[in-house]
């Protein structure tokens, strides 16, 4: 088996590092070759080698590259983990989760996830005899009866796209860890600045990196961030094997984003408080799911697991009608219609053809993504032009 025999340990020092320090320190130095404080973009496929296996720790930029290593260094940081991975896209990089299984094998899913992974779930891995449970987690004493000897793995997604559910990390690692299950947690929407999984006892966390972890909607890629030895290895293992990493520019980039997240994050919290606010009481509006909201039915948990409130925010119109929420995204000068999230720009989607059209109207409309909610991914411009850009648009309708 393929292995790669790091773990970074950062020193007394950086131990002491505060998150807004980390993402530009952590786990992270200059450049051994000529002391660049930015890690160059080594876009090389290959390395010299003076005897066969002679090298100076890279043969091949599959298995490693520097700019891709310093990049895994930095998510293990930031997410308080040992172990980092950078794979092609998060899909990649669940994909990666679910191939440490085997047919037979069962998976525990939170219901009210992103399109993709449900697609992937379902239409991929399910075609290879391993079972989905797709379960509402909100009241996480409903998971146990889930478990079975055949149970391997609890996929959490908290907040959930779209409808921002908020699922109770640390109690759900207490049932995983009773019936000696892996725990994986989508971090994407929270991010590292507001919520840390592994502190709350998962043994995995995800990343779309495409998003807030990049920031600036240039890139695709995803990440894994974990503590234990074997299932790093294990990872490491498939990363090399099925080969969906993610290129050196790339990696460059997403360097990039972390070192800016924590005050990019902020001005989100800030920008989606105010929005939120707004929308919650606009006459025109029916619903706004944010968890910041006190009315929000896991808020308690939030405020618990989370150090602030995210910049995703979900809301349905009155009347519930398909072209009037058509008619809103269509209109919006500022908030850009869009697929994706987490960038330095104010993005605005409809779930149920957009993100979500890959699971049946049905299936969706069950865990509330119905015709009419939009979910925006408030981004760091001036709040006021936001909000005058969602009062033009929701003028248009009529109800």
């Amino acid at each position: 088996m393929y292995k790669r025999n790091v773990k970074f340990v950062e020193d007394s020092k950086k131990q002491l590092m505060k998150f807004n320090t980390k993402t530009i320190h952590g786990k992270q130095e200059p450049d051994k070759a000529y002391g660049a404080v930015m890690q160059p973009i080594y876009q090389t496929s290959t390395y010299a080698q003076s005897t066969p296996g002679g090298h100076k720790g890279y043969e091949y930029s599959r298995t490693h590259n520097p700019t891709r290593n310093a990049l895994e260094n930095a998510l293990a940081s930031i997410e308080n983990g040992n172990y980092g991975l950078a794979f092609a896209s998060g899909l990649a990089a669940i994909d990666a989760i679910i191939k440490l299984l085997k047919p037979g094998d069962e998976v525990i899913s939170t219901n009210d996830l992103y399109g993709g992974t449900y697609r992937l779930f379902t239409r991929i891995f399910e075609g290879f005899g391993i079972k989905f449970h797709f379960v509402g987690m909100e009241n996480v004493a409903k998971i146990e009866s889930y478990v079975n000897e055949n149970t391997k793995l609890i996929w959490v997604e908290t907040p959930t796209n779209p409808m921002m559910n908020i699922i109770d990390i640390e109690a759900v690692s207490v049932i995983a860890k009773k019936h000696q299950v892996m725990l994986a947690v989508d971090n994407t929407f929270a991010t590292p600045y507001l919520q840390r999984p592994l502190d709350l006892g998962a043994d995995i966390v995800m990343h779309s990196a495409t998003k807030y972890i990049g920031g600036h909607s240039d890139l695709v890629m995803g990440a894994l961030i974990v503590n234990d030895k074997e299932i790093a290895d294990k990872l490491y293992f498939i990363q090399n094997a099925s080969g969906a990493i993610c290129g050196p520019m790339d990696s460059f980039l997403a360097l990039r984003g972390i070192k800016t997240l924590h005050v990019r994050m902020q001005r989100h919290c800030e920008n989606g408080k105010a929005i939120a606010v707004y929308l919650a009481n606009h006459p025109k509006i029916e619903k706004v799911y944010w968890p910041g909201l006190k009315n929000h039915p896991n808020h308690a948990i939030v405020k618990k697991q989370m150090d602030d409130f995210g910049g995703m925010i979900s809301f349905v119109i009155k009347g519930n009608n398909y072209e009037e929420a058509i008619k809103i995204v269509e209109n919006l000068k500022i908030f850009t219609l869009a697929e994706s999230l987490g960038g330095v720009e104010s993005l605005a989607g409809h779930p149920a053809s957009m993100t979500h059209a890959s699971i049946p109207k049905e299936e969706r409309e069950k865990i509330g993504v119905v015709d009419a909610l939009i979910r925006l991914s408030v981004g760091i411009e001036d709040v006021d032009d936001l909000i005058a850009d969602l009062e033009q648009a929701l003028s248009k309708i009529t109800k």
